[in-house]
C-alpha cells in the first residue's frame, strides 16, 4: 500500500480481519496492525510440544463457522481452507466405561439415550434444524439487527428455552442421566456456573450446530484459516503489519476510520484521556469471567478411551454426570479450584493426520478456572483423561502447559485468561460492552470496537468485525 489508509484495524483476530475484508470490500484502504509477530489472534497454530506436531494455541474446532452469514460469503476454500469432520461432533464419557455422543443426526443421537429422552431429544431440535439458517442469523445479528429480522415465533420459540438455567432445562427436559450429561457437556461451554440464567442457550446453540453443520477442524491447523482470511485481505487491497504493538491511539496514521479488535480494558488504555468519563466508567463496569487452563500433548499412539464410541469423537467431554460438571463449573466461578475440573479435549489428528508424524498424535485439551488463577492444573487434567481412558499417560512423548497468565502474555485479549472477551452472562449478551442499539460505535469519532467484547461474543464466526465494518460505514 504506498497511500495512507482510510481505516486502520488494530488486531488480527477473526473479528479484525473480518472488518478489515468487510471494510476492503467497501472500497477502503485498510491496514492492519498486529502486535504479535504472527497474525491470527486465537486462530494461531504452532509446534509447541515437539518437532513435527502442529498445536492450535487457542482455537481449534470451528463449530459456528460454517453458520456465519459472513464468513460463508468468502472463498477460504481458495486460499486451501479444508475442514475436517469428525465421524461425531462430541461424545461424552461416563464412569460406567459407555459414553453418550452427539452424531450428526438427530435421530442417531437420541437412538443412544434411554427411551424416554429418546423422544424428549428428537422432539426438542428437530423443529430448530429444519430451520437453523434463519435461528443461527438471528443470534449472530446485531442488537439493532435482531429488531429487523422476520421469524418472531421461532426465535420466540427458542428463547424461552434458552433463558432458562442449563441445570434446570436439562432436568426438566431429561429423565436419564446420560440426557442430562451430554446436554451439560455441552452448555457448559458457556464458561458460567449452569444454574445461571440463558446457559441452556449455549447448550441447546452447539448442539444444534452439531446437527446443523458438524464441529469440523482445520485441516492442517487453525493457523490456516488465518492464513486464508490475510490473503484475501491483500487480495483486496489490505495490507498487515505484524510485531507492531499498538498501546495508544495516537501510534496509529491518520484515517477515517478506527476499527479495534481489543477488549474494553485494552480499549480503555489506547484510548486515554480522549474518552468521556462517563463511557470510561461503563467499559471499567465490564465484567471479565472464568479463565482457562490450557495443554497440549504430542503423542505416541491415540488416546485409548474406555468407551470406544469416543474414538469416533473430534470433541469429548470430560466431567461425569449434570451433577458433577455443575458444582465444579459452580466452585470455578466463585474462585475455588476444582480438583475433577471439567475438561474439554479435542482430538484432531484422529481425522487429520498432517498435524504430526505418522502413527502419532497431538491431543488439545482445557478446563475452566478462576480468572487469573495461577494454579498448575496439569495433573488435574491428566487425571480427569486417566479416569476415562486408562493408560493416557503412557502414550505422553511431550507436553505443553499454559495457564491465564501465559495465555494472556501471548494474546492481551484473553485478560486473566478468559477465552470469551467478557463473561457471557445474560446481562453482558445484550449489553456487550455497553447497552446500546450500536455497541461498536464509540464516542471518539470514526472509532469502533469489533472484538468478540461485542455481540454476538465468543466464536470464530467474524460476525462482530462484521457488525462494526457495517456500523462504521453505514
Amino acid at each position: 500500500m504506498t497511500q495512507a489508509p482510510d481505516a486502520v484495524v488494530v488486531g488480527s483476530g477473526p473479528n479484525g480481519l473480518a472488518a478489515a475484508i468487510r471494510l476492503a470490500e467497501k472500497g477502503l484502504r485498510v491496514r492492519v496492525y498486529e502486535a504479535e509477530p504472527t497474525w491470527g489472534g486465537g486462530l494461531r497454530s504452532a509446534a509447541l510440544t515437539a518437532p513435527g506436531f502442529v498445536h492450535d494455541v487457542c482455537a481449534s474446532v470451528f463449530a459456528v463457522t460454517a453458520l456465519s452469514p459472513y464468513f460463508r460469503t468468502l472463498p477460504l476454500d481458495r486460499y486451501g481452507v479444508e475442514f475436517v469432520h469428525p465421524e461425531t461432533p462430541f461424545a461424552h464419557p461416563l464412569d460406567d466405561g459407555t459414553a453418550v455422543v452427539a452424531e450428526r443426526s438427530i435421530d442417531a443421537t437420541a437412538e443412544s439415550l434411554d427411551r424416554d429422552d429418546s423422544r424428549a431429544y428428537r422432539d426438542l431440535f428437530t423443529p430448530y434444524l429444519a430451520r437453523h439458517a434463519p435461528l443461527f442469523e438471528w443470534l449472530m445479528a446485531s442488537v439493532y439487527g435482531r429488531f429487523r429480522l422476520a421469524h418472531p415465533w421461532l426465535v420466540a420459540s427458542f428463547g424461552l428455552k434458552a433463558m432458562q438455567s442449563a441445570s434446570g432445562f436439562a432436568r426438566r427436559t431429561f429423565r436419564g442421566a446420560r440426557a442430562r450429561a451430554l446436554f451439560a457437556g455441552a452448555a457448559a461451554h458457556a464458561l458460567l456456573p449452569l444454574e445461571q440464567t440463558a446457559t441452556a442457550g449455549y447448550g441447546l446453540s452447539l448442539a444444534l450446530s452439531a446437527h446443523a453443520v458438524g464441529w469440523p477442524v482445520a485441516r492442517g491447523g487453525s493457523q490456516r484459516v488465518a492464513d486464508a482470511l490475510v490473503a484475501h485481505l491483500r487480495a483486496l487491497g489490505g495490507e498487515v503489519v505484524v510485531d507492531e504493538r499498538v498501546t495508544s491511539l495516537d501510534q496509529l496514521p491518520a484515517s477515517r476510520l478506527v476499527l479495534c479488535d481489543v477488549t474494553p480494558r485494552q480499549f480503555v488504555s489506547m484510548a486515554g484521556a480522549r474518552l468521556p468519563a462517563g463511557y470510561r466508567r461503563r467499559l471499567n463496569a465490564f465484567r471479565y469471567g472464568m479463565g482457562v487452563f490450557k495443554m497440549d500433548w504430542a503423542l505416541s499412539a491415540p488416546v485409548p478411551w474406555r468407551a470406544a464410541a469416543c474414538a469416533r469423537a473430534g470433541t469429548v467431554h470430560l466431567g461425569g454426570s449434570l451433577d458433577e460438571i455443575a458444582r465444579t463449573e459452580r466452585d470455578t466461578a466463585q474462585g475455588r479450584v476444582a480438583s475433577q475440573p471439567f475438561v474439554l479435549v479435542v482430538q484432531p489428528t484422529r481425522f487429520d493426520p498432517t498435524r504430526a508424524p505418522a502413527g502419532q498424535h497431538t491431543l488439545w485439551a482445557y478446563c475452566h478456572v478462576p480468572h487469573a488463577s495461577s494454579v498448575d492444573m496439569t495433573d488435574a487434567i491428566e487425571r480427569q483423561l486417566e479416569r476415562f481412558a486408562p493408560g493416557f499417560r503412557d502414550c505422553i512423548i511431550a507436553r505443553h502447559a499454559m495457564g491465564p497468565g501465559e495465555l494472556e502474555r501471548r494474546n492481551a485479549n484473553l485478560v486473566g485468561g478468559d477465552i470469551a472477551g467478557g463473561s457471557p452472562t445474560f446481562a453482558q449478551f445484550f449489553a456487550r460492552p455497553v447497552a446500546s442499539l450500536t455497541p461498536y460505535r464509540t464516542p471518539l469519532a470514526g472509532v469502533y470496537l469489533c472484538s468478540s467484547s461485542t455481540p454476538p461474543g465468543i466464536g470464530v464466526h467474524g460476525m462482530c468485525g462484521y457488525h462494526a465494518a457495517e456500523a462504521a460505514t453505514r
